[in-house]
Protein backbone atom coordinates (compact mmCIF):
# COMPACT_ATOMS: atom_id res chain seq x y z
CA UNK A 1 0.00 0.00 0.00
CA UNK A 2 1.34 3.38 -0.52
CA UNK A 3 2.50 5.22 2.26
CA UNK A 4 2.31 9.16 2.47
CA UNK A 5 2.75 11.86 4.56
CA UNK A 6 -0.78 13.40 6.50
CA UNK A 7 -0.55 16.99 5.43
CA UNK A 8 -3.25 19.74 4.42
CA UNK A 9 -2.29 18.97 0.85
CA UNK A 10 -2.64 15.27 1.06
CA UNK A 11 -5.78 15.26 3.20
CA UNK A 12 -7.81 17.60 0.92
CA UNK A 13 -5.91 15.18 -2.40
CA UNK A 14 -7.32 12.18 -0.49
CA UNK A 15 -11.50 13.54 0.85
CA UNK A 16 -11.53 14.79 -3.55
CA UNK A 17 -10.78 11.13 -4.52
CA UNK A 18 -12.96 9.15 -2.17
CA UNK A 19 -15.98 11.69 -3.05
CA UNK A 20 -15.18 10.12 -6.78
CA UNK A 21 -16.52 7.26 -5.18
CA UNK A 22 -20.30 8.77 -4.44
CA UNK A 23 -23.60 7.88 -6.53
CA UNK A 24 -24.12 11.36 -6.94
CA UNK A 25 -20.96 11.33 -9.54
CA UNK A 26 -22.76 8.75 -11.53
CA UNK A 27 -25.29 11.20 -13.81
CA UNK A 28 -25.13 9.56 -16.98
CA UNK A 29 -26.90 7.21 -15.57
CA UNK A 30 -29.76 8.75 -14.12
CA UNK A 31 -31.52 8.97 -17.28
CA UNK A 32 -31.64 5.66 -17.84
CA UNK A 33 -32.95 5.01 -14.39
CA UNK A 34 -35.72 7.32 -14.57
CA UNK A 35 -37.10 5.76 -17.74
CA UNK A 36 -37.00 2.49 -16.16
CA UNK A 37 -39.04 3.99 -12.84
CA UNK A 38 -41.34 5.50 -15.60
CA UNK A 39 -42.24 2.57 -17.36
CA UNK A 40 -43.19 0.84 -13.83
CA UNK A 41 -45.37 3.50 -12.51
CA UNK A 42 -46.91 3.83 -15.66
CA UNK A 43 -46.86 -0.25 -16.44
CA UNK A 44 -46.99 -1.52 -13.43
CA UNK A 45 -46.41 -5.39 -13.69
CA UNK A 46 -45.81 -5.20 -17.49
CA UNK A 47 -43.03 -3.57 -17.32
CA UNK A 48 -41.46 -5.07 -14.05
CA UNK A 49 -42.25 -8.52 -15.85
CA UNK A 50 -39.99 -7.40 -18.99
CA UNK A 51 -37.32 -5.64 -17.47
CA UNK A 52 -36.83 -9.13 -15.06
CA UNK A 53 -36.69 -10.99 -18.06
CA UNK A 54 -34.28 -8.31 -20.20
CA UNK A 55 -32.01 -7.93 -17.12
CA UNK A 56 -32.36 -11.58 -15.52
CA UNK A 57 -33.28 -13.46 -18.23
CA UNK A 58 -35.87 -14.97 -15.93
CA UNK A 59 -39.79 -15.15 -17.20
CA UNK A 60 -42.01 -13.90 -14.17
CA UNK A 61 -45.08 -13.70 -14.09
CA UNK A 62 -48.02 -13.09 -11.55
CA UNK A 63 -47.97 -16.50 -10.37
CA UNK A 64 -44.61 -16.94 -9.60
CA UNK A 65 -43.27 -13.39 -8.97
CA UNK A 66 -44.31 -14.17 -4.90
CA UNK A 67 -41.94 -16.63 -3.28
CA UNK A 68 -43.98 -19.43 -1.77
CA UNK A 69 -43.44 -21.12 1.86
CA UNK A 70 -41.91 -24.54 -0.30
CA UNK A 71 -39.29 -22.38 -1.63
CA UNK A 72 -38.75 -21.06 1.50
CA UNK A 73 -38.56 -24.78 2.71
CA UNK A 74 -36.26 -25.69 0.14
CA UNK A 75 -33.88 -22.71 0.89
CA UNK A 76 -33.45 -24.32 4.40
CA UNK A 77 -32.55 -27.78 2.62
CA UNK A 78 -29.94 -25.56 0.70
CA UNK A 79 -28.04 -24.04 3.23
CA UNK A 80 -25.32 -25.13 5.58
CA UNK A 81 -27.08 -26.12 9.13
CA UNK A 82 -24.24 -24.57 10.96
CA UNK A 83 -24.80 -20.87 9.24
CA UNK A 84 -28.86 -21.82 9.86
CA UNK A 85 -27.67 -21.90 13.44
CA UNK A 86 -25.09 -19.06 13.10
CA UNK A 87 -27.87 -16.56 11.57
CA UNK A 88 -30.20 -17.22 14.17
CA UNK A 89 -27.72 -16.31 17.07
CA UNK A 90 -27.04 -13.17 14.98
CA UNK A 91 -30.31 -12.24 14.58
CA UNK A 92 -30.98 -12.74 18.66
CA UNK A 93 -27.83 -9.86 18.94
CA UNK A 94 -29.16 -7.62 16.45
CA UNK A 95 -32.78 -7.46 18.22
CA UNK A 96 -31.63 -6.96 21.83
CA UNK A 97 -29.47 -4.06 20.34
CA UNK A 98 -32.45 -2.40 18.52
CA UNK A 99 -34.63 -2.81 21.74
CA UNK A 100 -32.62 -0.60 23.18
CA UNK A 101 -33.82 2.15 21.22
CA UNK A 102 -37.38 1.86 21.30
CA UNK A 103 -38.61 5.33 22.95
CA UNK A 104 -42.30 5.90 24.32
CA UNK A 105 -45.18 7.92 23.24
CA UNK A 106 -44.99 10.54 26.05
CA UNK A 107 -47.91 13.42 27.06
CA UNK A 108 -47.17 16.64 29.45
CA UNK A 109 -50.19 18.46 30.99
CA UNK A 110 -49.84 21.58 32.44
CA UNK A 111 -51.78 23.49 35.08
CA UNK A 112 -52.49 25.89 32.96
CA UNK A 113 -54.34 23.70 30.76
CA UNK A 114 -51.94 23.24 28.42
CA UNK A 115 -51.29 20.07 27.11
CA UNK A 116 -48.17 18.68 25.09
CA UNK A 117 -47.34 14.99 23.60
CA UNK A 118 -45.71 13.67 21.11
CA UNK A 119 -46.76 9.72 19.66
CA UNK A 120 -44.67 7.54 18.07
CA UNK A 121 -46.14 5.03 15.82
CA UNK A 122 -44.39 2.66 13.16
CA UNK A 123 -45.00 3.14 9.89
CA UNK A 124 -47.26 0.65 7.73
CA UNK A 125 -45.88 -1.02 5.42
CA UNK A 126 -41.43 -1.62 4.80
CA UNK A 127 -40.17 -2.38 1.71
CA UNK A 128 -36.13 -4.42 1.95
CA UNK A 129 -34.15 -4.49 -1.62
CA UNK A 130 -31.59 -7.38 -1.31
CA UNK A 131 -29.41 -7.44 -4.02
CA UNK A 132 -28.93 -11.19 -6.06
CA UNK A 133 -25.65 -13.08 -7.42
CA UNK A 134 -22.75 -12.94 -6.35
CA UNK A 135 -23.67 -9.97 -4.14
CA UNK A 136 -25.97 -12.09 -1.71
CA UNK A 137 -25.32 -11.34 1.58
CA UNK A 138 -27.77 -12.58 3.98
CA UNK A 139 -26.54 -10.53 6.49
CA UNK A 140 -28.05 -7.61 5.33
CA UNK A 141 -31.54 -8.89 5.60
CA UNK A 142 -31.20 -9.43 9.29
CA UNK A 143 -30.01 -5.84 9.50
CA UNK A 144 -32.39 -4.18 7.44
CA UNK A 145 -35.63 -6.36 8.72
CA UNK A 146 -35.25 -6.75 12.00
CA UNK A 147 -34.84 -2.80 13.16
CA UNK A 148 -38.37 -2.56 11.31
CA UNK A 149 -39.98 -5.85 13.29
CA UNK A 150 -38.66 -4.41 16.54
CA UNK A 151 -40.45 -0.93 15.56
CA UNK A 152 -43.98 -2.46 14.93
CA UNK A 153 -43.95 -2.02 11.47
CA UNK A 154 -46.53 -5.15 10.82
CA UNK A 155 -46.04 -5.64 7.07
CA UNK A 156 -42.17 -6.57 5.75
CA UNK A 157 -42.00 -7.33 2.26
CA UNK A 158 -38.38 -8.15 0.16
CA UNK A 159 -37.48 -7.80 -3.73
CA UNK A 160 -34.83 -9.71 -4.59
CA UNK A 161 -33.54 -10.65 -7.96
CA UNK A 162 -33.60 -13.78 -9.29
CA UNK A 163 -31.54 -16.30 -11.22
CA UNK A 164 -32.24 -17.20 -14.88
CA UNK A 165 -34.01 -20.39 -13.48
CA UNK A 166 -36.69 -18.01 -11.00
CA UNK A 167 -34.84 -19.52 -7.79
CA UNK A 168 -33.95 -17.04 -4.84
CA UNK A 169 -30.01 -17.71 -3.49
CA UNK A 170 -30.89 -19.66 -0.43
CA UNK A 171 -29.47 -17.89 2.14
CA UNK A 172 -31.28 -15.14 1.45
CA UNK A 173 -34.43 -16.97 1.49
CA UNK A 174 -33.49 -18.55 5.11
CA UNK A 175 -32.37 -15.25 6.56
CA UNK A 176 -35.81 -13.49 5.39
CA UNK A 177 -37.79 -16.09 7.26
CA UNK A 178 -35.55 -16.16 10.52
CA UNK A 179 -36.35 -12.18 10.09
CA UNK A 180 -39.83 -12.61 9.96
CA UNK A 181 -40.31 -11.10 6.38
CA UNK A 182 -44.19 -11.28 5.18
CA UNK A 183 -43.64 -11.36 1.55
CA UNK A 184 -40.69 -11.79 -0.88
CA UNK A 185 -40.80 -10.87 -4.33
CA UNK A 186 -38.95 -12.05 -7.83
CA UNK A 187 -37.44 -8.44 -8.43
CA UNK A 188 -34.69 -7.01 -8.72
CA UNK A 189 -32.68 -3.68 -10.06
CA UNK A 190 -34.05 -0.56 -10.53
CA UNK A 191 -37.53 -1.98 -11.39
CA UNK A 192 -38.12 -3.71 -8.23
CA UNK A 193 -37.27 0.11 -6.34
CA UNK A 194 -39.75 1.47 -8.94
CA UNK A 195 -42.71 -1.14 -7.78
CA UNK A 196 -42.20 -0.65 -4.56
CA UNK A 197 -42.16 3.26 -4.56
CA UNK A 198 -45.47 3.49 -6.81
CA UNK A 199 -46.67 -0.49 -6.68
CA UNK A 200 -47.69 -2.92 -9.09
CA UNK A 201 -50.69 -5.03 -9.82
CA UNK A 202 -48.64 -7.95 -7.62
CA UNK A 203 -46.17 -5.69 -5.40
CA UNK A 204 -47.51 -3.28 -2.84
CA UNK A 205 -46.91 0.17 -2.48
CA UNK A 206 -44.33 0.60 0.96
CA UNK A 207 -43.64 3.77 2.79
CA UNK A 208 -39.84 3.16 3.17
CA UNK A 209 -37.28 1.21 1.00
CA UNK A 210 -34.15 0.03 2.71
CA UNK A 211 -31.08 -2.21 1.46
CA UNK A 212 -28.02 -1.96 -0.21
CA UNK A 213 -27.74 -2.54 -4.44
CA UNK A 214 -25.74 -1.06 -7.24
CA UNK A 215 -25.72 2.06 -8.96
CA UNK A 216 -28.72 1.67 -10.51
CA UNK A 217 -30.63 0.76 -7.50
CA UNK A 218 -29.14 4.01 -5.55
CA UNK A 219 -29.86 6.37 -8.55
CA UNK A 220 -33.11 4.71 -8.43
CA UNK A 221 -34.14 5.02 -4.25
CA UNK A 222 -32.74 8.94 -4.86
CA UNK A 223 -35.25 9.12 -7.51
CA UNK A 224 -38.46 8.03 -5.57
CA UNK A 225 -37.18 9.54 -2.60
CA UNK A 226 -39.98 12.03 -1.56
CA UNK A 227 -42.75 9.62 -2.93
CA UNK A 228 -41.34 7.11 -0.42
CA UNK A 229 -39.16 7.33 2.35
CA UNK A 230 -35.64 5.52 2.12
CA UNK A 231 -32.58 4.81 4.27
CA UNK A 232 -29.41 6.40 2.29
CA UNK A 233 -28.10 6.42 -1.22
CA UNK A 234 -25.18 4.17 -0.35
CA UNK A 235 -21.77 4.59 -1.67
CA UNK A 236 -18.76 1.85 -1.78
CA UNK A 237 -17.86 0.34 1.35
CA UNK A 238 -15.04 1.95 3.70
CA UNK A 239 -12.88 1.74 6.72
CA UNK A 240 -10.39 3.94 8.50
CA UNK A 241 -7.88 2.52 10.66
CA UNK A 242 -6.73 4.98 13.34
CA UNK A 243 -3.42 3.23 14.92
CA UNK A 244 -0.21 3.78 17.13
CA UNK A 245 2.81 2.41 17.71
CA UNK A 246 1.29 -0.30 19.86
CA UNK A 247 -1.07 -1.63 17.33
CA UNK A 248 -0.13 -5.32 15.41
CA UNK A 249 0.37 -4.63 11.90
CA UNK A 250 -0.95 -7.99 11.29
CA UNK A 251 -4.24 -6.98 12.54
CA UNK A 252 -4.52 -3.56 11.01
CA UNK A 253 -3.89 -5.08 7.79
CA UNK A 254 -6.05 -8.04 7.56
CA UNK A 255 -8.93 -5.57 8.92
CA UNK A 256 -8.18 -3.18 5.72
CA UNK A 257 -8.56 -5.58 3.56
CA UNK A 258 -11.81 -7.07 4.72
CA UNK A 259 -13.51 -3.89 3.27
CA UNK A 260 -11.07 -4.09 -0.02
CA UNK A 261 -12.33 -6.84 -1.30
CA UNK A 262 -16.11 -5.97 -1.52
CA UNK A 263 -15.36 -3.89 -4.65
CA UNK A 264 -13.36 -2.35 -6.89
CA UNK A 265 -14.23 1.07 -5.27
CA UNK A 266 -13.86 -0.10 -1.49
CA UNK A 267 -11.84 2.04 0.17
CA UNK A 268 -9.15 1.48 3.14
CA UNK A 269 -6.77 3.60 5.00
CA UNK A 270 -4.82 4.01 8.10
CA UNK A 271 -4.09 6.69 10.00
CA UNK A 272 -1.24 6.09 11.91
CA UNK A 273 1.45 7.93 14.11
CA UNK A 274 4.51 5.57 13.50
CA UNK A 275 6.41 5.16 10.39
CA UNK A 276 7.44 1.99 11.55
CA UNK A 277 4.25 0.14 11.71
CA UNK A 278 3.15 2.12 8.42
CA UNK A 279 5.88 0.11 6.96
CA UNK A 280 5.27 -3.20 8.81
CA UNK A 281 1.40 -3.04 7.83
CA UNK A 282 2.22 -2.55 4.00
CA UNK A 283 4.33 -5.37 4.28
CA UNK A 284 1.88 -8.04 5.93
CA UNK A 285 -0.99 -6.49 3.30
CA UNK A 286 1.09 -7.37 0.78
CA UNK A 287 1.45 -10.86 1.89
CA UNK A 288 -2.03 -11.43 2.89
CA UNK A 289 -3.19 -10.70 -0.84
CA UNK A 290 -1.34 -13.27 -2.70
CA UNK A 291 -3.66 -15.73 -0.33
CA UNK A 292 -6.84 -14.35 -0.54
CA UNK A 293 -9.54 -15.69 -3.08
CA UNK A 294 -10.33 -11.54 -4.43
CA UNK A 295 -6.93 -11.04 -5.02
CA UNK A 296 -8.04 -8.93 -7.98
CA UNK A 297 -10.59 -6.73 -6.43
CA UNK A 298 -8.04 -5.93 -3.24
CA UNK A 299 -5.70 -5.14 -5.54
CA UNK A 300 -7.61 -2.42 -7.37
CA UNK A 301 -9.83 -1.29 -4.77
CA UNK A 302 -6.16 -0.57 -2.90
CA UNK A 303 -4.31 0.95 -6.10
CA UNK A 304 -7.22 3.57 -6.41
CA UNK A 305 -8.18 4.02 -2.35
CA UNK A 306 -6.40 2.24 -0.21
CA UNK A 307 -4.25 5.05 1.80
CA UNK A 308 -1.46 4.63 4.20
CA UNK A 309 -1.17 8.11 6.05
CA UNK A 310 1.26 8.77 8.56
CA UNK A 311 0.64 12.10 10.94
CA UNK A 312 3.36 13.70 13.03
CA UNK A 313 0.92 13.40 16.06
CA UNK A 314 -2.36 11.96 17.30
CA UNK A 315 -4.66 14.99 17.32
CA UNK A 316 -3.52 15.69 13.51
CA UNK A 317 -4.75 11.87 13.05
CA UNK A 318 -8.14 12.40 14.75
CA UNK A 319 -8.68 15.58 12.65
CA UNK A 320 -7.94 13.64 10.01
CA UNK A 321 -10.13 10.85 10.66
CA UNK A 322 -13.48 13.53 11.19
CA UNK A 323 -13.06 15.05 8.58
CA UNK A 324 -12.87 11.77 6.40
CA UNK A 325 -16.50 10.33 8.39
CA UNK A 326 -15.41 6.69 7.54
CA UNK A 327 -18.64 4.02 7.61
CA UNK A 328 -15.97 1.93 9.84
CA UNK A 329 -13.50 3.54 12.38
CA UNK A 330 -11.18 0.94 14.12
CA UNK A 331 -9.11 2.71 16.80
CA UNK A 332 -5.97 0.88 17.94
CA UNK A 333 -4.21 3.34 20.11
CA UNK A 334 -2.91 2.27 23.77
CA UNK A 335 -5.95 3.87 25.24
CA UNK A 336 -9.01 3.48 22.84
CA UNK A 337 -11.91 4.26 25.05
CA UNK A 338 -9.90 7.74 25.51
CA UNK A 339 -9.30 8.45 21.94
CA UNK A 340 -13.45 7.50 20.84
CA UNK A 341 -13.56 10.67 23.02
CA UNK A 342 -12.33 12.92 20.79
CA UNK A 343 -14.40 11.20 17.42
CA UNK A 344 -16.90 13.16 15.84
CA UNK A 345 -17.81 11.56 13.11
CA UNK A 346 -18.04 7.90 12.09
CA UNK A 347 -20.81 5.35 11.30
CA UNK A 348 -19.13 2.54 13.55
CA UNK A 349 -16.87 2.76 16.08
CA UNK A 350 -14.73 -0.55 16.72
CA UNK A 351 -12.36 0.04 19.80
CA UNK A 352 -9.36 -2.62 20.77
CA UNK A 353 -7.67 -5.39 18.87
CA UNK A 354 -10.59 -7.88 19.29
CA UNK A 355 -13.32 -5.83 17.97
CA UNK A 356 -12.57 -6.03 13.82
CA UNK A 357 -15.02 -4.92 11.65
CA UNK A 358 -16.64 -8.14 11.11
CA UNK A 359 -17.86 -8.54 14.12
CA UNK A 360 -20.08 -5.69 13.54
CA UNK A 361 -20.85 -6.61 9.79
CA UNK A 362 -22.17 -10.34 11.29
CA UNK A 363 -22.83 -10.66 14.77
CA UNK A 364 -22.53 -7.81 17.94
CA UNK A 365 -25.57 -6.56 17.14
CA UNK A 366 -25.44 -2.77 16.35
CA UNK A 367 -26.67 -2.52 12.93
CA UNK A 368 -24.38 -2.85 9.49
CA UNK A 369 -26.11 -0.59 7.51
CA UNK A 370 -24.11 2.37 7.86
CA UNK A 371 -23.37 6.19 6.11
CA UNK A 372 -20.96 6.42 3.81
CA UNK A 373 -18.66 8.95 1.81
CA UNK A 374 -18.28 11.65 4.68
CA UNK A 375 -22.08 11.20 4.96
CA UNK A 376 -21.33 10.79 8.69
CA UNK A 377 -21.04 13.73 9.61
CA UNK A 378 -24.92 14.06 9.41
CA UNK A 379 -26.46 10.64 9.10
CA UNK A 380 -26.49 7.43 11.83
CA UNK A 381 -26.77 3.78 11.15
CA UNK A 382 -30.13 2.09 10.07
CA UNK A 383 -31.80 1.69 13.52
CA UNK A 384 -35.34 1.72 15.31
CA UNK A 385 -36.43 5.27 14.34
CA UNK A 386 -36.01 4.64 10.76
CA UNK A 387 -39.23 3.00 11.31
CA UNK A 388 -41.55 5.32 13.26
CA UNK A 389 -43.23 8.21 12.91
CA UNK A 390 -43.44 11.24 15.27
CA UNK A 391 -46.64 12.92 15.60
CA UNK A 392 -47.16 16.09 18.01
CA UNK A 393 -49.79 16.65 19.97
CA UNK A 394 -51.42 20.08 20.83
CA UNK A 395 -54.03 20.84 23.21
CA UNK A 396 -55.16 24.19 24.93
CA UNK A 397 -57.89 24.81 27.15
CA UNK A 398 -59.83 27.92 26.77
CA UNK A 399 -58.11 30.16 29.64
CA UNK A 400 -54.34 28.58 28.40
CA UNK A 401 -55.31 30.08 24.61
CA UNK A 402 -56.22 33.27 26.83
CA UNK A 403 -53.10 34.05 27.84
CA UNK A 404 -51.07 33.81 24.80
CA UNK A 405 -53.32 34.38 22.02
CA UNK A 406 -52.81 38.31 21.52
CA UNK A 407 -48.88 36.98 21.13
CA UNK A 408 -49.64 34.55 18.28
CA UNK A 409 -52.11 37.02 16.66
CA UNK A 410 -48.95 39.71 16.37
CA UNK A 411 -47.07 36.98 15.36
CA UNK A 412 -49.05 35.97 12.56
CA UNK A 413 -50.08 39.73 11.48
CA UNK A 414 -45.98 40.44 11.20
CA UNK A 415 -45.84 37.43 8.78
CA UNK A 416 -48.64 39.16 6.76
CA UNK A 417 -51.22 35.88 7.64
CA UNK A 418 -54.37 37.83 8.35
CA UNK A 419 -56.60 34.41 8.41
CA UNK A 420 -53.75 32.91 10.69
CA UNK A 421 -54.27 35.62 13.19
CA UNK A 422 -58.23 35.72 12.98
CA UNK A 423 -58.20 31.85 13.45
CA UNK A 424 -57.14 32.76 16.76
CA UNK A 425 -58.93 36.20 17.23
CA UNK A 426 -62.07 34.71 16.67
CA UNK A 427 -62.44 32.98 19.60
CA UNK A 428 -62.19 36.04 21.73
CA UNK A 429 -64.54 38.16 20.40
Amino acid sequence: MRIVELNSKTRNNLLENLLKRSPNSYGQYEQTVNEIIERVRRQKDAALFEYTMKFDHCRITADNIRVTRDEIREAYENTDPALIEVMKKSAANITRFHEKQLHNSWISPESDGTILGQRITPIEISGVYVPGGKAAYPSSVLMNVLPAKVAGVSRIIMTTPPDAEGKVNPGTLAAADIAGVDEIYKAGGAQAIAAMAFGTESIPRVDKITGPGNIFVALAKKACFGYVSIDSIAGPSEILVLADETANPRYVAADLLSQAEHDEMASAILITTSRELAEKVSEQVDRFVLELSRKEIIEKSLEAYGYILVASHMDEAIDAANEIASEHLEILTRNPFETMTKIKNAGAIFLGEYSSEPLGDYYAGPNHILPTNGTARFFSPLNVDDFVKKTSIISYSQDALKKAHKDIELFAEKEGLTAHANSIKVRFE
